[in-house]
């Protein structure tokens, strides 16, 4: 609208450090918004705006994008999408890794619940109470994403473990290919979703990945034959992202044959489909120069005309012990009978000289699985995830001249059992990070919002990219991080309009006192359906997180806008 000459828009972000996301230079300028859509980016707006936003000294970015979560069954009672709210995300991708919760057959919910905990650690009993399964298609379940308040933009990708059950049955879990009906009717399933928006196809190779009774997720045996039909199918409909939970250095010898196979296969599906292909990266000290290798596997695939992009995490992928839930002690009787106490009760035991003695004496008759020095003291206070031997354990015992044990208990007691553990299982070296990230081909993703709920909390890892890489580090620029956080993630997803402040696109923001981000240390809570716990992780440093328009969450609090939309591939929003 405009009055005189000078235009009227809804709200304005005035005199902030735009980093457009495209990783153009930081500039000094005011970003309009009318309605839905950004509709100036430039120095000294003219025009007047129902509501401004005081953006001096600080860093103005397009809204974070989340391509690797597992929010699916959250969405359907947390609308705001906490921990990931907290931390600039603006678009978030679901149906990762080959478990979705459509399509599904009458009476099929239990299995794709129980196959979802057993894979990602997210309650069965939470995900039936919480989630109506109203739908038996794809496309039905984007309708239910449909009515949902969303506090922030959601979609997601068809799971090849649900496709197969639905097609297959039982036999889904069999070594036997499939036969050609059920290529048919796995096709059938696939085209329906894509056509109906999903964003992509998932699947899960892994052996890591298990059904309840231990045998590996549907798909995990499919065929290359089946890969590729299914890659058809995204290529005749020219959209879609074929994602993977891979079989990377698993039953694999020296020189890596059937890694190197693994990756053909991804490569050949892209160039077939000419659609990209992802896939999670980790690097692990089993296996020192694997990611190494990959990352060379992918460009040889790519040399040959395919887009194949591994993604990995911008910090350790992190297990969590604290008082609240598990802990490293945890095999000793004694310690596992905490977890049935109230956190008062704990904190009584602890602090009651007879009982904690005899719970040292207990964790020294059996040695810890892995190594004190690994695993890290968070707190107090900030999260540290620098590794930082100095922090770790064992360190902290050799400080205090007692057993790990012991000094377990004395922080537990000391922060009256605020304290916690890290573990990082995966990306054990931040200098293996450091040279991932360094490569174009990588794409930063795989922070796992919403899944292995009891373990870790890596939804936070926007917030350490910049202050650990680019702040404290100064590793890569600002405008780099944010590209990398915004455009690539968005750019790889197909999520037209998202991911760059420019005039025309959505207009999903975040105003950020750089110098103030920071990350307190995450905290146990009990507030999925059934009471069930989960580890949570606050960000501050976000002055206010904008999703199509309307301030969404400002100063960490949401405001009880629900602006966000419903992501469908071959869409603008």
């Amino acid at each position: 609208m405009r009055m005189g000459n000078a235009m009227q828009v809804d709200l304005v972000v005035r005199g902030g450090t735009v980093v457009d996301g495209t990783g153009a230079a930081a500039r000094r300028a005011d970003v309009a918004v009318a309605g839905d859509r950004i509709v100036a980016v430039e120095p000294g707006w003219e025009g007047t705006a129902t509501r401004t936003i005081d953006a001096d000294g600080r860093v103005v970015t397009p809204g974070f994008v989340d391509i690797h979560t597992h929010l699916d069954a959250q969405i359907a009672w947390d609308h705001v999408g906490t921990s990931s709210c907290w931390h600039g995300i603006t678009s978030a991708v679901l149906g990762n890794c080959g478990v979705t919760f459509a399509p599904v057959r009458d009476g099929g919910a239990p299995f794709l619940a129980e196959m979802m905990e057993s894979v990602e650690d997210i309650p069965r009993h939470a995900i039936l109470e919480g989630m109506p399964w109203t739908w038996r298609t794809y496309g039905e379940y984007l309708g239910w994403i449909d009515t949902l308040p969303k506090g922030f933009n959601i979609g997601g990708m068809v799971g090849h473990c649900a496709v197969r059950v639905a097609a297959m049955g039982e036999r889904s879990l069999d070594e036997a290919p499939a036969s050609a009906d059920d290529l048919a009717a796995m096709c059938e399933l696939v085209d329906e979703a894509i056509g109906s928006g999903a964003l992509g196809f998932s699947t899960s190779r892994t052996f890591l990945h298990k059904v309840p009774d231990g045998r590996p997720v549907p798909g995990t045996f499919a065929a290359v034959e089946e890969l590729y039909a299914i890659a058809d199918v995204l290529g005749r409909h020219g959209r879609g992202v074929f994602e993977s939970a891979s079989r990377l250095g698993e039953r694999d010898t020296d020189g890596y044959p059937n890694t190197r196979a693994e990756l053909a296969w991804m490569g050949e599906v892209s160039r077939r489909s000419g659609r990209p292909v992802s896939f999670g990266l980790t690097q692990s000290y089993r296996r020192p120069d694997l990611y190494r290798r990959v990352v060379d596997f992918a460009k040889e695939e790519n040399a040959l005309g395919a887009v194949v992009r591994p993604q990995t995490t911008a910090r350790g992928v992190g297990i969590l012990w604290s008082l609240d839930n598990r802990t490293p002690f945890d095999l000793n009787p004694s310690w596992r009978a905490l977890g049935e106490l109230s956190p008062a009760e704990r904190l009584a035991v602890i602090r009651d000289p007879q009982r904690r003695s005899a719970l040292v004496a207990e964790a020294e008759t059996r040695p810890l699985p892995i190594d004190a020095t690994g695993i890290y003291v968070l707190g107090p206070g900030e999260a540290r995830y620098d590794l930082d031997p100095a922090r770790s354990l064992a360190a902290e015992a050799a400080r205090r001249g007692v057993s790990v044990a012991e000094a377990f208990l004395a922080l537990a007691d000391e922060t009256d059992g605020a304290v916690v553990l890290n573990y990082p299982a995966l990306n054990q070296s931040l200098d293996a990070v450091q040279e991932m990230l360094d490569d174009p081909v990588v794409t930063l993703g795989l922070a796992d919002a919403g899944a292995h709920v009891g373990q870790i909390m890596d939804s936070s890892q926007p917030t350490f990219f910049l202050t650990y890489w680019v702040r404290e580090r100064q590793r890569w620029t600002i405008e780099e991080a944010v590209r990398r956080l915004t455009s690539d993630t968005a750019d790889l997803f197909g999520l037209a309009g998202r991911g760059r402040l420019v005039p025309g696109a959505y207009a999903d923001v975040n105003v950020i006192d750089f110098e103030g981000l920071h990350l307190p240390i995450p905290e146990y809570a009990r507030d999925f359906p059934g009471g069930a716990g989960r580890y949570v992780q606050r960000g501050g440093g976000y002055d206010a997180t904008i999703v199509n328009g309307q301030v969404f969450m400002e100063h960490g609090e949401h405001t009880g806008a629900f602006a966000g939309r419903t992501l469908r591939s071959g869409a603008s929003s």
